[in-house]
């Protein structure tokens, strides 16, 4: 007997997920989208948050080594602008600015990394901290980002699904798409 998946993440990356989908209603293939949906904005606002810390990590170690004069609080507005540089990646998908709504905090290394208040602490953390610091969240940016491929992936086949039976509709076929 297989088990569902609790989490939404594990749900979309199962098989089942996204096959047969031609043989499911469109309630459902709609359903699901709007499961990816969320979750890509959810995925985005985690990654975003773990990124933005990461540019701030990245600019105190630059300060400490002396590639950087200016201080943290000077350079901020800069620096939290920086991940709007348009650098290669995932693909752009537009992206509320809203708070989703999240889940509890719980026990995933998203979670751990997000819960460190190492900005607090900036100035007595030493170089080798800052390396462990800079190192989980890294790993948790590199999970999410991860995670989103999946979800475009998924999103990706539904999406064609969609659009598969809007062409069947529009050579008067009878898949059709009210709404």
């Amino acid at each position: 007997m297989t088990q569902t998946p609790r989490r939404r993440i594990d749900l979309i990356q199962t098989p089942e997920f996204t096959s047969g989908l031609q043989e499911l209603s469109l309630e459902e293939i709609r359903s699901r989208r709007r499961i990816c949906a969320d979750l890509d904005v959810e995925l985005s606002y985690y990654r975003r948050l773990l990124q933005g810390r990461l540019d701030l990590l990245s600019f105190e170690l630059r300060r400490r080594s002396g590639e950087e004069q200016r201080s943290l609080l000077e350079a901020l507005p800069e620096v939290l602008a920086s991940w709007t540089s348009g650098e290669p990646g995932l693909p752009e998908r537009r992206v509320p600015v809203d708070l989703p709504d999240l889940p509890i905090q719980g026990r995933r290394a998203v979670d751990r990394a997000l819960s460190d208040d190492f900005l607090a602490r900036l100035p007595e953390m030493g170089d080798s901290d800052l390396a462990v610091v800079q190192q989980r969240l890294a790993e948790a940016e590199a999970e999410m980002s991860k995670q989103r491929r999946a979800v475009f992936e998924a999103s990706d086949r539904i999406q064609a699904e969609l659009v598969r039976r809007y062409r069947q509709d529009r050579q008067g076929g009878d898949a059709a798409l009210p709404g």
